[in-house]
C-alpha cells in the first residue's frame, strides 16, 4: 500500500467521504481498519496527516463493489472513522454517503447507465437492506449539476432520490425494539426506534433546552446526552455503546420555521449540524405513531405530503408510509420511505496513507 490506493472523495448529502472499491483495500478487514485510519489521519483531532475532515461527518469511508445477491447491482459498507481515537465502526448505516455510492458505482464501471436517468439498486451491508438510487445520467455519464437545494450544503446540484425498503430493526432487529412506544430512561420519557439508524428521541425541554440552540449552545447538554446514550444502546439490545456512534440521540420541540418537527441530533455526543438521512428517517416515522415522544410534538397537514424536519440549519423533507391497520400488540409495517439527496464529486485519484508507526 506504500504506492497509495485508488479513491474518490465525495460530498454525499450533508457528508464527506472516502469512497473506494473493495477490490483495492485489504479483504482483512484488521488490515483494511489500520490503513483507513493513516488515510483519514485518525486518531488526531485535526486529523493533519490524512484527508479526514476533524469532524465525524467529513472522517466517513464508503467500500464499494458488485453484489452477488439477486436483483442488487452494489454492495455498499459504511464505515465511520473515529477522529480522535483509533476505532473504525460498521454498526450503523450513513445515508448521506448513501446519496453518492450510485454515482460511484457508474464512475468505476460497475453499472451502466440507463437512458436519462439511473436506477442502482444498493445492498446496504451494514443492515442487509435494499436503497435505490436514481440520478441524472444524461449522455451516457453522471451529471451533478442541479438545480436542487439542500439544507447545509451550499449551492445546488443535481437531485438524487434515495427510497428505502425492508430498513425497519437495521441494528436492532425491531422497528420499536423495546416493543413500546415510550421507555423511561434517567426519569424521561424516550421512544426507541430503529427505522434505518437506531434513535433515542427526547423532549428538549426534558433536558432543559428548549430544541432551538445552535450546534455550540447544545454542548451544555452533552453530558446528560451521553448518559441517556450508553443506557438507551443496552434498552435496544446494542449492549455497551461506549465505543459506538450509535444510536443517535435527537431532541425534539414543536416546528417553528414551517415545518413538522424541529430536532437537534447529537453522533453520538457531537451536536449534529443538520440531521443524518436515516436518523431522520427514524424520527419521521415516530413522529407517525401515535403515543411516541415525535409524535407529541409533530405538525401534520397532510399524509399524502413528506415530513419536513426541521435541524439547525435548515430542513429535511422525508417521506415515509406505514401501514394503515395495526396488529393487535400495536405493532406497525413501514411500506417504504424516501428522501432527496444530493452529491458532488471532488476529486478522483491516489490518496496516500500515513505510514505505519
Amino acid at each position: 500500500m506504500t504506492d497509495g490506493v485508488r479513491c474518490l472523495l465525495m460530498r454525499g448529502g450533508t457528508s464527506k467521504g472516502a469512497y473506494f472499491l473493495a477490490e483495492d483495500l485489504p479483504a482483512d478487514p484488521g488490515a483494511r481498519d489500520d490503513l483507513l485510519l493513516r488515510v483519514m489521519g485518525s486518531p488526531d483531532p485535526r486529523q493533519i496527516d490524512g484527508i479526514g475532515g476533524a469532524h465525524p461527518l467529513t472522517s466517513k469511508v464508503a467500500v464499494v463493489s458488485a453484489s452477488s445477491a439477486p436483483d442488487v447491482d452494489v454492495d455498499y459498507l459504511f464505515l465511520q472513522v473515529g477522529v480522535d481515537q483509533a476505532t473504525v465502526s460498521d454498526r450503523q448505516n450513513c445515508g448521506n454517503l448513501l446519496a453518492g455510492v450510485g454515482p460511484f458505482a457508474v464512475e468505476r464501471g460497475l453499472v451502466g447507465v440507463r437512458l436519462d436517468r439511473t436506477s442502482v439498486r444498493i445492498r446496504m451491508v451494514n443492515s442487509d437492506s435494499i436503497a435505490v438510487a436514481t440520478f441524472p445520467t444524461p449522455g451516457g455519464g453522471v451529471s451533478y449539476e442541479g438545480d436542487t437545494e439542500i439544507s447545509g450544503v451550499p449551492g445546488t446540484a443535481a437531485p438524487i432520490r434515495l427510497d428505502f425498503a425492508g430498513t425497519e430493526g437495521s441494528a436492532c432487529g425491531a422497528l420499536l425494539p423495546t416493543g413500546s412506544r415510550r421507555d423511561v430512561i434517567d426519569g424521561i420519557d424516550v421512544t426507541c426506534i430503529d427505522n434505518g439508524m437506531p434513535v433515542v428521541i427526547l423532549a428538549a425541554a426534558d433536558v432543559g433546552v428548549t430544541g432551538y440552540e445552535t450546534v455550540s449552545e447544545l454542548a451544555a447538554v452533552a453530558e446528560r446526552v451521553r448518559s441517556i446514550q450508553l443506557a438507551g444502546g443496552r434498552l435496544m439490545g446494542l449492549g455497551d455503546v461506549s465505543h459506538a456512534s450509535i444510536p443517535k440521540v435527537t431532541l425534539v420541540a414543536p416546528p417553528k420555521a414551517g415545518g413538522s418537527l424541529c430536532t437537534r441530533t447529537f453522533i453520538p455526543v457531537t451536536p449534529h449540524d443538520s440531521i443524518g438521512v436515516l436518523g431522520g428517517v427514524s424520527v419521521a416515522t415516530a413522529a407517525l405513531l401515535p403515543g411516541t415522544t415525535a409524535a407529541d410534538m409533530t405538525r401534520v397537514t397532510s399524509l399524502d405530503e413528506p415530513l419536513r424536519i426541521e435541524h439547525p440549519t435548515g430542513h429535511l423533507d422525508i417521506a415515509v408510509e406505514v401501514e394503515a391497520a395495526e396488529d393487535a400488540d400495536g405493532s406497525v409495517r413501514v411500506r417504504r420511505s424516501g428522501v432527496i439527496r444530493t452529491a458532488r464529486k471532488l476529486f478522483d485519484g491516489i490518496v496516500f496513507p500515513r505510514t505505519p508507526e
